[in-house]
């Protein structure tokens, strides 16, 4: 009996070494070293395949290997275009981007475990199809991130899309976005071989889609929602926190001179306006125009107004600011008359530089950044001057070379040549040198058309921004626009106490 016992057993044994060594052997061809990527990913993994594994054939598991699933399907994912895959990743190697961190998808198998009816037949195989599909797709040029349109054409854009400004979508920096390897080689090449075409550069973002999309020869972009600027939600790979800045307390009122150009045509309706909304939160403010009138009061400078420009005007500015002896103010802002500001939150942001510093800071634009240009701060969104800012362009002798040459663009190439960096904030709004298509009046009349007011953005651009300027009273109620977007409330005052160890985005 025992004997029968111990044959039974060892029979058994022998069966089961055997199954487990056709086991072992299934599993063998289903293993790579290199594999850690979770299966979550395999449409990812799959993305940057490009390998020629062994043809996929059907494994039949034993029980011990799979007790609920009765076959296994194992295929690599083949390229169409083995050559190309070479070059690209060629083309990565010259770029300077490291991939030794990068998973080797030569070494990794995807398992689709199925069963033998011909439903679950079919749905493996159009999963591998599905899978395939990614890989080869990630062969092509991607443009990624959250889309912003325009919902009306805007001289911010040059009116672009005029008749259907909604189709054309440009991404949101905030959230973040993303260009494939084949797109990023594209552009490279193309950058060698040919020259920008635009002398300005004035809102990045829509400049980028346009120069990508290439009328039609590029990608559009694609709208990903992943790519985030509201709350984080599960889905969300990247976020942003858009808060006041605050980097201590708030700069003094009284360290901060306010600077309004004007000229007489503007006293009756622009100045009243500024007096209705933000003239109350300066401590320091004066009218410059090319007319005393003391109701406002204003100062007359001795320059003689000009349809354009205003450099010479702004000069004055800046030379009156430095030498008055007795005012060692250590900030210096320069608006026209049409702008809408908000000067609380200015003094929470000035808290971040160092006055002693030359900080020129306002929104940044371009002029022929891609053949040795400049950049330089936009007038009419505002421009911050240090006290130091002021002394090193005045010590240089850089001038105006007419009193109604561009005084932004003058500021900047002066700025350039001294080897000052302008600093860019957005949240100063403006327009585009490009749109200054000046009203063209008599020659004693003064002329601002720039024109960068909510409407001429996004609502979901301007919702994560605490925004500090807007300019242009054309077309809108201005005293709305400010008491809207721009005056002090308890709700800034709140943000002061929360944001204190945030780093944000200036």
């Amino acid at each position: 009996m025992a004997r029968r016992r111990r044959r039974r057993e060892e029979g058994s044994r022998q069966r089961r070494v055997s199954r487990g060594g056709r086991a072992a052997a299934a599993a063998a061809q289903l293993r790579s070293p290199r594999v850690s990527r979770p299966r979550a990913q395999v449409g990812r993994a799959a993305s940057a395949a490009g390998m020629r594994p062994p043809a996929c054939q059907w494994l039949l598991a034993p029980p011990t290997l799979l007790a609920l699933l009765t076959c296994s399907l194992a295929f690599g994912l083949a390229s169409e275009d083995t050559k190309k895959e070479v070059k690209q990743s060629q083309d990565l190697e010259k770029s300077g981007i490291s991939r030794k961190n990068d998973t080797d998808l030569k070494g990794i198998v995807f398992v689709i475990q199925s069963q033998s009816n011909s439903f679950h037949a079919k749905r493996a195989e159009q999963l591998k199809k599905s899978i395939l599909k990614q890989a080869a797709d990630l062969t092509q040029e991607w443009f990624l991130g959250k889309a912003l349109h325009d919902e009306e054409a805007t001289i911010i854009h040059h009116y672009a899309f005029s008749e259907n400004p909604t189709v054309f979508k440009y991404p949101d920096f905030a959230a973040g976005w993303a260009l494939s390897i084949p797109l990023v080689n594209k552009l490279t090449k193309r950058l060698k071989s040919e020259s920008l075409k635009s002398d300005f550069t004035i809102d990045l973002k829509h400049e980028i889609a346009l120069y990508i999309w290439d009328k039609g020869g590029g990608p559009p972009l694609t709208p990903v929602p992943e790519f985030c600027t509201d709350d984080v939600d599960f889905y969300c790979a990247t976020t942003f926190h858009s808060f006041l800045p605050l980097c201590g307390k708030p700069v003094k009122k009284k360290d901060i001179f306010v600077a309004v150009k004007t000229c007489k045509k503007f006293h009756g309706d622009r100045i009243p306006i500024v007096k209705q909304t933000w003239e109350s939160q300066a401590s320091l403010i004066e009218y410059y125009s090319d007319y005393t009138e003391n109701s406002i009061p204003t100062v007359d400078l001795g320059i003689p107004n000009t349809d354009r420009g205003h450099c010479g005007k702004t000069f004055a500015i800046l030379e009156r600011f430095l030498n008055r002896s007795q005012d060692k103010t250590a900030w210096l802002v320069i608006v026209d008359d049409d702008t809408l500001i908000s000067i609380s939150r200015l003094q929470h942001l000035l808290s971040c530089y160092d006055s002693g510093e030359p900080v020129f800071l306002g929104e940044r634009y371009g002029y022929g950044l891609g053949t040795g240009g400049y950049s330089y701060i936009t007038g009419g969104g505002g421009m911050v001057f240090s006290r130091e800012a002021v002394r090193r362009l005045l010590a240089s002798k850089c001038r105006c070379y007419s009193n109604d040459a561009p005084d932004d663009m003058v500021l900047g190439m002066c700025f350039s040549g001294l080897g000052i960096s302008v600093t860019h904030s957005p949240l100063f709004h403006q327009e585009s040198p490009k749109g200054k298509t000046m009203e063209h009046r008599s020659k004693k009349q003064c002329i601002w058309d720039i024109k960068a007011r909510p409407v001429d953005y996004p609502k979901d651009y301007l919702s994560h921004q605490v925004p500090i300027s807007f300019h242009k009273h054309w077309n809108i109620d201005p005293v709305k626009v400010y008491f809207t977007w721009l005056a002090p409330s308890d709700e800034d005052k709140a943000r002061q106490e929360t944001q204190k160890g945030f780093r944000e985005e200036l």
